[in-house]
């Protein structure tokens, strides 16, 4: 079974030419966790995730904090929203590099990638480069599991 088989058509991704604040739309308008970012001929050049936007939100000190379990909340530090100059930033700035596969990989090539990446969505691309699907961790890990009912006792 390839990836094709299992992924989903309907993807969403930002142009290059977006900025952070048009990202962190489509991001809550269509529910997603991973944003591919596509050149002018929809080839993916890199991606954005949930966990990138919300970074902007941290305070600066967050990584210096070994442990979290002390902290009950952060105060007024919830109620701030990165600077518009920030947010009218080009998504390339944040956009992390892409790992993708294309449409005739083999699932459990395509799962290992993503445990080696540690990525719960995986773009899948034509022969041509083009972005064509996505696949979760469950749509590829399901997939394969569909197919141990074949399996004799």
């Amino acid at each position: 079974m390839e990836i094709r088989d299992c992924m989903k058509r309907k993807v969403y991704s930002s142009p290059a030419t977006a900025t952070i604040r048009q990202a962190a739309a489509i991001f809550v308008e269509k529910h997603v966790g991973m944003l591919p970012v596509v050149d002018a001929q929809g080839q993916p050049i890199g991606v954005i995730r949930l966990a990138d936007l919300l970074a902007l939100e941290l305070p600066d000190s967050f990584n210096l904090l070994p442990d979290l379990d002390f902290v009950h909340d952060f105060g007024a530090v919830e109620t701030t929203r990165p600077a518009p100059v920030e947010l009218d930033k080009p998504v390339t700035m944040i956009m992390q590099p892409i790992t993708f596969v294309e449409e005739s990989c083999g699932l459990l090539r395509a799962y290992a990638l993503m445990l080696k990446h540690d990525l719960h969505d995986l773009p899948v691309v034509s022969a041509g480069k083009v972005l064509v699907g996505i696949a979760s961790r469950v749509d590829i890990g399901t997939a394969i599991l569909s197919n141990w009912n074949t399996v004799g006792p």
